[in-house]
């Protein structure tokens, strides 16, 4: 039985990352269907919404909105009932518990999420650092992380780091290379959380056969051989051991699972850090 398909309108008045989060959470629920995604930022006009509406009449499917000006999202609710599209505002429940239990109604301010408050210059500077220690660059500057990811080649160390980053953390990240030592640095650090990635070496040895067929790169190597990449696996696993840094096994966990499950570690450490300071 081939996948099932649907369209997947996601219409807002902002970037359209509020959308795009609830639906893949949603849509991660339901085996053997996939959505074809229409994304729609920064519908702010009339003639803008008409142009998404055009949109949906010509391939209807489910509309999910985030408008806070009331005259758009009733055209909008309205175009959707006349195609069949069913159609929800992911904040319309939200702000209305708000409203009951506060007893104010809201202030209708596109992307208001996205103010330059201290907040977005905070994750922005975690980008920066982030993206200029990657891939164990920079490793005299880890005392200034707050996080410091260490996994042999595919265990998702920069897509997680850079997921933590948008969260505002500043992550470094070192890969665990054969017969290449530690940064010493590494010996010293007191302020960063250290954690070590993992995954079983199918996962791996899946993912660099992937990776090697995309450079076109020749698939005989140590780097894809069952026996090299499993004595790996178990030398990184020693190494977190006897070093006590903490372990995550990202075989089946996606990057929000990991990196939820490192911010659970780094609270703990924070908390140590700070009474031990």
């Amino acid at each position: 039985m081939g996948r099932s398909y649907f369209h997947l309108h996601l219409v807002s008045d902002s970037t359209g990352e509020t959308l795009i989060a609830a639906s893949r959470a949603a849509a991660a629920q339901y085996q053997g269907v996939a959505s074809i995604e229409h994304v729609y930022p920064l519908v702010r006009t009339r003639p803008q919404l008409d142009r998404v509406v055009a949109e949906i009449d010509n391939a209807p499917g489910i509309v999910l909105f985030t408008l806070v000006d009331p005259d758009l999202s009733q055209r909008l609710v309205a175009a959707c009932e006349e195609s069949g599209s069913p159609c929800l505002s992911v904040l319309g429940p939200v702000l209305t518990l708000f409203q009951s239990y506060l007893g104010q109604s809201s202030t209708p301010r596109a992307g208001a999420q996205h103010m330059l408050n201290p907040e977005y210059f905070k994750r922005i500077d975690a980008l920066n650092y982030t993206m200029m220690s990657d891939d164990g660059q920079l490793t005299e500057n880890l005392e200034q992380a707050d996080i410091v990811l260490l996994g042999v080649s595919r265990t998702s160390k920069t897509p997680t780091s850079i997921y933590l980053a948008n969260r505002g953390y500043k992550t470094a990240n070192i890969p665990l290379v054969p017969n290449v030592p530690l940064p010493r640095s590494l010996d010293h650090l007191r302020r960063p959380l250290i954690v070590g990635l993992v995954a079983s070496p199918e996962r791996i040895i899946q993912i660099r056969q992937n990776r090697l067929l995309a450079l076109h790169a020749h698939a005989q190597t140590e780097y894809v051989d069952r026996v090299a990449v499993a004595q790996e696996v178990a030398a990184s696993r020693r190494l977190f051991a006897e070093r006590d840094w903490p372990a995550i096994d990202v075989t089946r966990r996606s990057i929000e699972e990991t990196a939820a499950a490192i911010l659970d570690l780094y609270r703990e450490h924070r908390l140590k850090f700070i009474t031990q300071a």
